[in-house]
């Protein structure tokens, strides 16, 4: 038996051997169109190669592409696990052609693939041409050898397809495969088409035509081929199956679940299985691929899918988490085609488990509120709709969970009501909001929120994404365009930009509309934390909302964020395990060209503080370790030893980052914070962390700032630079600059005391010339007096101290002018501070001075004031004060 598999690998090299490219399955978010909520075609990836907005460095590809349909218009949620082919995940098989070959080259391949490779009997099977597509129709009946009753016309736009309003397009063919009369059904076209006798296998889209409006269609240049073929039905068909879920891929799963809850894969939980088969492949490469549950967009679906999945775990009676004992399972089916899984398997199992486990216990606690409500109904009343919403509100039910639960028992649920109830919540909020004295703006914002749901962000697996445009504020009001040099707030229903928070700066780059508009991003701003503004300004042509537009973020720019970013989550741990355990965060920016930290701390770090921490850091980095990421509950983050972050608000699941290697003794790595901003992917990213500052911001907090990467590597280079200038001013070697530095500062300090005693003689000794020179009596008191230029003033003290041991009994006044103000110091020997007060004279000394004030003790005091040519008409009033005090 051909497993699914070799299936894959069967068409995958059949292809290249052929001259096509074998290429990578596409992410489920499509990064190249924002109409779609998921990747639901080969083609997608291809999008832009066909409208020529992209080149490729080959004409012809083939894939195996991951899928999925559970949202928007593609949405095969509802029917999975009841009927036989409907999936939420599936994997398409193409085969593509960029201007290369076309419709003959696309049906003999497809026909030897199918007839050769695979075996399939030539009599089972059927194709469909666009009853106006008569070029595939003779290519079949020449290349394939078939009758026209076995090539079937279809008028209809079964058989033409369109990318969109506009652009490529053109007639397909279906290649049916017929299980035989046992099967009720008819062949394509009839009336009983929709039976399950034929089943279509594989779709070729020839297009060779370009929508470019209504009934305009106009031929393209290079017609290009776009195929795709189910693997889950080919390999049903090859496998002898007719039922998708009993192919020996989705059989593995199937089983793995009946053996986990002890229940039989046949019977009366078989759906259940099903659907938990077929939920455990979407939700786990959909986590694989950066989406996680939310209450928004791509992650709500997500958690749809989740909590479908989980219902029927309790259904079939488990009571134990059960989805993420799967993974297992499905790693060792499908992990060797795609790597993703085994790269992401513990992100996988941990939210799968947590996402269970708060749901097992709503789902009960749900669940017996619908059966209590249920027993108010008479006969197959509706639901009512506010209890619906009150299922979901409070229990977080969604509205097609509960349908689902209510499906069996063929009751009904009020959805006018419940989307009442959700109006009137929102108009609440919105009164609530509008009362809460916020400004004008902020109420904008409010209203922008409630009317476009939160932006997606993309930005943790990718810096270019497109989107499309939703809104643009222009100053305080909404508006529908925007012309060059407009200052803007662009908002995009999805974006790589990373809006401020947590300390981390917003993002810039540059927005490119289709219609050829350009902004300039020069920050992203979270509002309300769910809406993206992009902040700048129209620099070419005019941006309208609707436009579909690619959002490129500056790389650079971004990387030196995320190093600066990684380096505060190894500094905060290395500070703790220097310091101690008190060391929290108290605040944080981390921006492109360094990282600023304040901790508590209440007393300074010293310079072996500083090193060791560095060091400490600097040893992480060129460990080079895994950075990972994972979604946990705050409580389970937290009793794995998470530290939160400063500032950042948390909801029920957290993104807990962990970084820095694991020691032989620890149970957990280095570093472990919750954490919603971007980080490196190995330490070594971050190249080196650089203390350049340390020091006090408030009582008991310290504040680091730190550079990383090139910032740490230029501010090393200009420190070097700089030492080397200092050698060559001191003609000596860099290695001698300490010892050279030392050796002139103690120099200095000996020349300094030399002139400082110099002027303490020259001012001791006299200075006759000077007003006040000498000792004189005033009214019976000895007066010294002495004015000097240049003496520093902390010398003055110990100078007045010697005076008055020189005087035995007086008063004496020192004042010394440099450049141009006084400084002055009054002393009163002990046995006369009875009848003279220093402080009083050095008052009226400070006044003639052109100062004020003073102060000190009795025997000595100081002041100083703004005109040292005053000095001698300073003495003169404190004489005069003497003598009339003593008088």
């Amino acid at each position: 038996m051909q497993t699914a598999n070799d299936i894959r690998r069967t068409f995958l090299d059949y292809f290249a051997k052929h001259g096509h490219q074998i290429v990578e399955s596409s992410p489920l978010v499509p990064r190249n169109d924002p109409t779609l909520m998921f990747t639901n075609a080969g083609m997608v990836q291809f999008k832009n190669v066909f409208t020529g907005a992209e080149g490729r460095p080959y004409s012809r590809a083939t894939t195996s592409q991951k899928c999925v349909r559970a949202g928007g218009k593609h949405n095969d949620l509802d029917n999975v696990g009841y009927t036989a082919r409907h999936h939420t995940f599936f994997e398409m098989l193409g085969n593509f052609s960029f201007g290369d070959y076309f419709k003959a080259d696309a049906i003999e391949l497809a026909w030897n693939l199918i007839t050769k490779e695979f075996g399939l009997p030539e009599e089972k099977l059927t194709v469909t041409v666009h009853s106006s597509d008569e070029d595939a129709a003779a290519l079949w009946r020449k290349i394939a050898g078939l009758s026209d009753e076995r090539i079937i016309r279809i008028p209809t736009d079964d058989n033409f397809w369109r990318m969109g309003d506009t652009g490529p397009c053109g007639p397909c063919s279906e290649i049916f495969y017929d299980h035989g009369p046992a099967v009720a059904g008819g062949p394509p076209g009839s009336a009983d088409a929709d039976g399950d006798r034929f089943i279509e296998i594989w779709n070729l889209v020839f297009m060779q035509y370009e929508q470019l409006g209504p009934d305009n269609l106009q031929p393209l240049p290079k017609p290009s081929i776009d195929t795709g073929m189910g693997l889950e039905r080919l390999a049903a068909v090859l496998q002898g199956k007719h039922d998708n879920y009993d192919i020996d891929l989705m059989r593995a799963l199937i089983v793995a679940s009946a053996e986990a809850t002890k229940t039989a894969a046949d019977g009366p939980h078989a759906v259940s299985h099903r659907v938990i088969a077929d939920h455990l492949r979407s939700c786990s490469f959909l986590i694989a691929d950066g989406v996680l549950p939310s209450n928004e967009g791509r992650g709500y679906v997500l958690r749809r899918i989740m909590r479908r999945a989980m219902r029927h775990a309790h259904m079939i009676g488990a009571r134990e988490p059960l989805m993420h004992r799967l993974v297992p399972a499905l790693t060792a089916q499908m992990g060797d085609a795609y790597p993703e899984l085994n790269r992401a398997r513990a992100l996988i199992v941990e939210t799968l488990k947590l996402e269970e486990t708060r749901f097992k216990q709503t789902l009960e606690r749900g669940l017996r509120l619908l059966e209590d409500e249920e027993t108010k109904l008479e006969g197959n009343a509706a639901l009512p709709g506010e209890v619906a919403f009150k299922l979901y509100d409070t229990y977080g039910f969604p509205l097609d969970l509960t349908q689902d639960v209510l499906r069996a028992k063929g009751r009904p649920v009020d959805e006018a009501g419940f989307k009442a109830a959700m109006d009137e919540q929102r108009r609440k909020a919105r009164e609530s909001w509008a009362g809460s004295g916020e400004a004008a703006t902020e109420r904008l914002w409010f209203d922008l929120r409630d009317e476009l749901g939160a932006t997606e962000f993309f930005g943790y697996d990718t810096e270019t994404a497109e989107g499309k445009v939703t809104a643009i504020v222009k100053g305080d009001a909404r508006v529908e365009t925007a012309a060059a040099g407009d200052s803007v707030l662009v908002i995009v229903n999805q974006t790589p930009f990373y809006g401020e928070s947590g300390g981390q700066v917003g993002d810039s780059g540059v927005i490119f509309s289709a219609n050829g508009a350009e902004i300039a991003v020069s920050d992203t701003q979270k509002k309300l934390g769910a809406v993206w503004a992009h902040v700048g300004t129209v620099t070419k042509g005019t941006l309208s909302v609707g436009d579909v537009v690619e959002l490129r973020v500056d790389s650079a720019r971004r990387g030196a964020i995320r190093a600066n970013h990684s380096a505060t989550h190894l500094l905060h741990e290395a500070l703790r395990r220097r310091l101690g355990e008190h060391v929290t965060q108290k605040g944080s920016l981390v921006s492109a060209e360094r990282l600023r930290f304040d901790i508590s701390q209440p007393a300074a770090l010293t310079a072996d503080d500083l090193k060791a921490v560095e060091d400490e850091v600097n040893r992480r980095i060129l460990a080079n370790s895994e950075v990972v990421t994972r979604l946990m509950s705050p409580d389970e983050a937290k009793e794995q030893g998470a530290m939160a972050l400063f500032g950042e608000k948390y909801g029920d699941e957290v993104r807990v980052v962990s970084m820095g290697g694991r020691d032989a003794d620890a149970s957990h790595e280095f570093s472990v914070e919750l954490c919603g901003g971007t980080h490196v992917r190995r330490t070594g990213d971050i190249g080196l962390l650089k203390i350049v500052s340390e020091g006090a911001v408030a009582a008991g907090v310290r504040r680091i700032e730190a550079l990383t990467a090139t910032g740490a590597k230029a501010w090393l280079a200009e420190r070097d630079h700089l030492l080397v200038e200092a050698a060559s001013a001191l003609k000596v070697q860099p290695a001698e600059v300490p010892a050279r530095v030392a050796a002139l500062l103690d120099e200095r300090r000996k020349l300094e005391k030399e002139l400082s005693d110099l002027r303490r003689q020259v001012a001791m000794g006299g200075g006759a010339a000077q007003a006040g020179g000498g000792i004189k009596e005033v009214a019976g008191v000895k007066l010294a007096a002495r004015i000097a230029d240049g003496l520093p003033a902390k010398d003055l003290k110990p100078m007045a101290d010697d005076l008055k041991k020189q005087v035995g009994t007086g008063v004496v006044v020192l004042i010394a002018v440099n450049e141009g103000k006084a400084s002055l110091v009054v002393g009163v020997t002990n046995d006369l501070t009875g009848r003279f007060s220093a402080v009083d004279l050095v008052r009226v000394g400070a006044e003639a001075l052109g100062g004020k004030g003073g102060g000190g003790r009795p025997d000595m005091a100081q002041a100083g004031g703004p005109d040292g040519a005053l000095a001698p008409q300073a003495v003169e009033a404190i004489e005069a004060a003497i003598a009339a005090k003593a008088g």
